[in-house]
């Protein structure tokens, strides 16, 4: 409806009454015509931030009764913040089928479509052949798990479907420890290994394939006793069955142990190494051909410089599980994969625009920055009637980071206050949002061209955190002019000095260079040359560099000192920064628009969908 504040009031028309009227007609009860002022008038001050679709438009002077004029479309619409004009036709019709599936949210909306009948079809039938469960009563004593329906589409890497996949998914939620399951962990792939090998690909020139296991936790074995309620479309009206499980299914706390595991001794068995930096990376090297895979669950990403190799791979593995051969990686994890003769771009295109449907700022208007400069967020405020709201958007905001390191800083000082967030915290959040309406296939772009030697980045904001006193500590590490790895992190104690806030950044960035280095080394490229880390604290410089105890450094941790071994060792060397070419300011502070702009393009971050 409109607003009565901003709209005009419609002057009404009346026909002319005539001089006199006949006795046989009734007198007609005086009607003056309205009033209309002639002020000009504006809009609130608070409704600047909205779009306002159905407020009338002033009319011109010439026409007081002609129909209020509604304004077409938005202020600020979509398209003048994303294009897709830099894609190839072939690129582009695989991004338009995956921006166009509906995937139905329940069992409901699911039967009423043929398509996913045939998949849940298909998939009870896969697990009848498996022999995942059989059925009988329930025992005395014993409480079934429930379960339910999770529908995805499978695209090829040209866009088009490659089916309809329907997973019966366990509520493992109920499960109960020492009865139901016992060990429950199971590696999955980090993201900055990820990043690296996109980013070693970009380089080498590597291809890049994607595949995916049917059933991949059918194949796991179960060694516990656990009933199950009959899935939806499988229960019979007066039947009072339970499916006992023989097999493990997707769901239950153990399910992803029992695959890896699984999966693991099939792949050692064909002769790859197990990483030891990340266990969910398997890497072969026969004299001059590499192959890496990379599996997460049940999506597995192959790269290597041997064509044959992959290939071999890949019929290794359909020969043990039942695997889909997606082709180019083009949608990993939700990760848009971008790939040309310049570089791989990544971005959470998708996803962002999804965030911002779900919470109707499709329309708003956008700001240039994710935060205020100067902005700090305390336990201030009217606490949030729901803060379901609340938490779920900040648990989507965390797994944007991915891409998106520019919000990483934000997205972490809102996660602070999850536990009772307030008005201050959702406004903050909601600023992100329309942050993220500004540019949303914004990404990283890794390079073609790129040496792969190792450098970070660290500062530390000193007793930023205004509730408890302690620094945050921010780095940044790249693989060339590729960025990899990023954090945001407060520090677990109050330090009584900049420069020992510095160093306990130094610290933290060292430990990952460290293990990045030992990444590197399974991958097959050795960094024999010290990583540099770079910081703008002379201090804290001279006390990593000097193994010196004084006032200023005899309380601080013996493992923070692990810095001044790795230095001795050649491993790292510091490098004094000025502060304005610092590119972790962004992981440590909020920045304004000019300074905020310019790391931006420092730090690899790219729009290839901006319209400019």
């Amino acid at each position: 409806p409109a607003d009565p504040t901003t709209s005009s009031p419609v002057a009404l028309s009346h026909p002319e009454q005539p001089a006199f009227l006949p006795l046989s007609t009734p007198p007609l009860s005086p009607n003056p015509p309205v009033r209309v002022s002639q002020r000009s008038k504006q809009a609130p001050a608070w409704q600047k931030d909205y779009v306002l679709n159905h407020v009338l438009m002033p009319r011109p002077a010439s026409s007081s009764s002609s129909p209020p004029i509604l304004p077409k479309g938005t202020r600020y619409p979509l398209c003048n913040f994303i294009s897709y004009h830099r894609y190839s036709p072939s690129h582009l019709s695989f991004i338009a089928t995956v921006s166009s599936s509906v995937e139905p949210s329940c069992f409901t909306e699911a039967a009423a479509d043929p398509n996913w009948q045939q998949a849940m079809r298909s998939e009870l039938e896969a697990l009848t052949t498996n022999n995942t469960w059989t059925l009988t009563t329930l025992p005395p004593g014993k409480q079934p798990i429930g379960c339910k329906w999770i529908y995805k589409i499978k695209h090829r890497s040209d866009g088009s479907i490659e089916r309809y996949k329907a997973r019966l998914v366990a509520k493992g939620y109920t499960q109960t420890e020492g009865i139901d399951y016992h060990d429950t962990f199971s590696p999955t792939a980090k993201m900055i290994t990820v990043r690296c090998l996109l980013a070693i690909a970009a380089a080498q020139n590597w291809s890049l394939s994607q595949l995916d296991v049917n059933n991949a936790f059918l194949h796991g074995d179960l060694h516990e006793e656990i009933y199950m309620s009959p899935p939806p479309g499988l229960r019979r009206q007066g039947e009072n069955l339970v499916c006992r499980l023989n097999k493990s299914l997707y769901g239950l706390k153990q399910a992803s142990r029992q695959w890896f595991a699984k999966f693991t001794e099939a792949v050692l068995a064909a002769g790859f190494i197990q990483s030891k930096a990340d266990y969910s990376l398997f890497t072969c090297k026969k004299g001059t051909s590499f192959t890496a895979l990379l599996i997460y669950v049940d999506d597995i990403l192959i790269t290597g410089n041997d064509q044959k190799a992959i290939s071999s791979l890949k019929q290794f593995l359909q020969s043990r599980f039942k695997i889909k051969d997606l082709g180019d990686l083009k949608y990993f994890l939700g990760i848009e994969v971008s790939r040309s003769k310049q570089g791989i771009c990544i971005s959470q295109r998708k996803y962002t625009l999804d965030i911002l449907k779900d919470s109707g700022i499709l329309g708003a208007k956008p700001v240039a920055f994710p935060m205020e400069q100067g902005t700090k967020l305390s336990d201030a405020g009217d606490l949030l009637k729901d803060p379901s709201q609340f938490r779920r958007l900040v648990g989507r905001l965390i797994y944007l980071t991915i891409t998106r390191p520019d919000i990483t800083y934000a997205v972490h000082v809102l996660s602070r206050f999850m536990h009772a967030p307030r008005m201050p915290h959702m406004e903050a959040a909601l600023r992100i949002l329309k942050y993220l309406k500004n540019a949303p296939g914004q990404g990283l772009f890794f390079t073609a061209g790129n040496n792969l030697k190792l450098q970070a980045y660290c500062d530390s904001d000193w007793a930023g955190c205004p509730m408890t006193r302690r620094s945050t500590t921010g780095y940044c590490v790249f693989l060339g002019n590729s960025l990899i790895s990023w954090r945001t992190k407060r520090q677990k104690t109050v330090s009584l000095s900049s420069a020992e806030a510095e160093y306990r950044a130094m610290t933290g960035a060292c430990c990952e260079l460290t293990w990045l280095r030992s990444l590197l080394r399974d991958l097959h490229l050795p960094h024999p040359e010290a990583s540099i880390l770079h910081c703008d604290n002379k201090a804290a410089l001279h006390i990593a560099a000097n193994p010196v105890f004084h006032d200023r450094t005899r309380h601080i941790e013996m493992d923070c000192h692990f810095i001044r071994d790795k230095i001795q060792d050649g491993a790292i060397s510091t490098k004094f920064i000025p502060s304005s070419h610092q590119l972790a300011d962004m992981f440590t502070k909020p920045l304004g628009k000019d300074p905020f702009l310019s790391m931006l393009g420092k730090l690899g971050v790219l729009d290839i969908h901006s319209p400019t």
